[in-house]
């Protein structure tokens, strides 16, 4: 048993070394949660990936702070609760926010396994000592701009680009980008960003050899989904509406996708995602860790789950460098010429969080006792 004696919620913020801007708008900066979960000497550290504003999720660092707070924390005094699946389990009678549970979840998760002395790959069953790496690049200003970026992540040794589409910066700036760049390993991310008035539109995106087309829809139109599915050769992914196994169900029953983008904060943490990874596994059908722009602790995270066998295709998990200056571990997170992230081996994420530098990011800070 580890009985929790504290909990830290830091509101921390970090500037990007290039702005990222997706359909919902342009980001300068990543405001965000860590939770600190400390017990007989260790510290379990988690992250929440909630936005400042409700673009991607309706959840906010605002809601996500009060919700931990005055929920969760609570939850987990009152009750004694000190194992992760304890905390799934117990926190699941309160309706969503899923990136406050996960971001406490994962903090739990760490400080187990650093208990332990074992990493997080081994609590988790996980079968691989390095991961797929993939890299993201948001909307540009200009064409000439994005194509730049996409050869200097090439350089890197990244094996895969996602670019973020919208109507307007999608068939024409994707005709560019396979001119320049035909072999390599390609795919687009909508971020719901078309209606189901655009299904002629995406079928076009056919013409451009990519490896997926992610969530064009709204997160509940899984009917639109399965529409443009039934119509197009490129494999469809979920990302916004694969919010739980029970979602993720429902649209394999409507054909509704081909694959499947597991992040740990939408699903609600590592318990969800493994049951989504389990069922999916039991279908065929492959699953990648998409990213939200995590600091190096959320980041190690993913690399972990990212470690289990279903995960198949190239996760959005790139080098620390891709976002930040200076990261908030040592060592950071980076990627082989061969585009691979070799997994931390140390206990729990297996790297360390330096207390300098969260100290210099952190806006606020409140400690949680019993």
């Amino acid at each position: 048993m580890m009985d929790i004696e504290r909990l830290e919620l830091l509101l921390l913020e970090m500037p990007y070394v290039h702005f990222f801007e997706t359909s919902f708008g342009r980001e300068e900066k990543k405001t965000f949660i860590l939770v600190k979960v400390f017990s007989q000497g260790f510290c379990g550290y988690g992250e929440v990936t909630a936005d400042q504003l409700p673009l991607y999720s309706y959840e906010t660092t605002s809601t996500s702070w009060v919700m931990v707070k005055e929920i969760f924390a609570p939850l987990i005094f009152s009750e004694s609760i000190s194992e992760p699946i304890e905390f799934h389990q117990a926190s699941a009678k309160y309706k969503g926010h899923n990136m406050a549970k996960a971001g406490l979840e994962l903090a739990l998760w760490d400080l187990r396994a650093k208990k332990e002395s074992r990493s997080l790959r081994e609590l988790y069953g996980g079968e691989k000592k390095e991961i797929l790496s993939g890299v993201s690049i948001g909307i540009q200003d200009k064409v000439y701009d994005l194509v730049n970026r996409i050869e200097d992540f090439l350089d890197q040794g990244y094996p895969r680009v996602k670019l973020k589409v919208k109507p307007g910066w999608d068939i024409q700036i994707l005709e560019q980008v396979r001119k320049e760049f035909p072999d390599i390993l390609l795919q687009v991310d909508a971020n719901c960003a078309y209606s189901s008035a655009d299904i002629e539109r995406l079928q076009k995106l056919d013409e451009f050899d990519l490896a997926l087309i992610e969530q064009p829809f709204p997160s509940l139109d899984l009917l639109s989904h399965s529409k443009l599915k039934k119509k197009i050769h490129t494999p469809l992914c979920l990302d916004e509406s694969a919010v739980s196994l029970d979602a993720v169900r429902q649209a394999y029953e409507m054909k509704s996708f081909d694959i499947i983008n597991i992040k740990v904060g939408r699903v609600g943490g590592i318990v969800a995602a493994q049951k989504i990874h389990d069922f999916c596994e039991s279908k065929n059908i492959p699953v990648w860790c998409g990213g939200m722009l995590e600091s190096g602790i959320g980041r190690a995270h993913n690399i972990h789950l990212a470690t289990l066998p279903n995960f198949k295709l190239s996760n959005d998990i790139s080098a620390s460098r891709r976002y930040f200056a200076q990261d908030l571990i040592e060592p950071p997170v980076d990627i082989t010429k061969q585009g691979m992230i070799k997994v931390p081996q140390g206990p729990g994420i297996g790297v360390t969080p330096m207390e300098d530098r969260i100290q210099k990011a952190t806006l606020k800070k409140e400690v949680l006792t019993p």
